[in-house]
């Protein structure tokens, strides 16, 4: 946790010094301006099948997090650094003797997505970038029981890809897929697939 808590902090610290760098050196223009962000929704995530004999099916939550918006060329393009705590995982249904076995997985994530964002026109941007993703914590729900499980892996790479459409006064809404590059759960060759859908604010 200790570890945990240092990359937190440093995180915190440079979104906030870059977000401060951009302002200084950008002008007092607010198109100009660094931004920002506070976001949040809806998530919609699993695994791929990988070796699993059925894929599983997918687990619905929520994430939730900050931001900020650095311009590199007005109203064009963009680097957007984010800290987000995301809500994933995936559930199994299983029948065995003519009885069912329900589980879900519960991951939770502290992701680090840093995405390239172009602008078409100032309603509507394309984004783009890797993700970096830490394990929070991980715990298996049945019907009756949940329990904590260390089978998958510590840190996640991934590629994030979306769009937004933004309103006056600094609200949007967002729309992204991510998925793993790597292996999530140990010898299963599966990886985490998100979609996320939600609301954000400028400021």
């Amino acid at each position: 946790m200790k570890n945990l808590s240092k990359v937190i902090l440093s995180i915190l610290f440079t979104t906030t010094a870059f977000t401060s760098f951009g302002q200084e050196t950008t002008g007092t223009t607010s198109p100009s301006e660094s931004k920002f962000i506070l976001k949040g929704g809806l998530n919609y995530s699993t695994v791929t099948k990988g070796d699993f004999d059925e894929g599983p099916d997918p687990r619905t939550s929520f994430y939730i997090g900050f931001a900020g918006e650095i311009p590199i060329v007005e109203n064009v393009f963009a680097i957007q650094p984010e800290l987000i705590y995301s809500r994933q995982g995936f559930e199994t249904n299983t029948t065995l003797l003519f009885s069912n076995y329900y589980a879900k997985y519960k991951v939770d994530y502290l992701n680090m997505p840093i995405m390239a964002k172009i602008y078409l026109g100032k309603a509507f941007n394309f984004e783009l970038g890797p993700q970096f993703g830490v394990k929070i914590n991980e715990k298996i729900a049945d019907d009756d029981s949940e329990s904590d499980r260390n089978s998958v892996k510590n840190f996640d790479t991934a590629l994030a890809a979306g769009f937004a459409f933004n309103f006056d006064g600094g609200t949007f809404i967002n729309a992204r897929f991510t998925q793993s590059l790597n292996e999530v759960i140990e010898n299963s060759n599966s990886k985490n697939m998100v979609f996320q859908l939600g609301l954000g604010f400028k400021m």
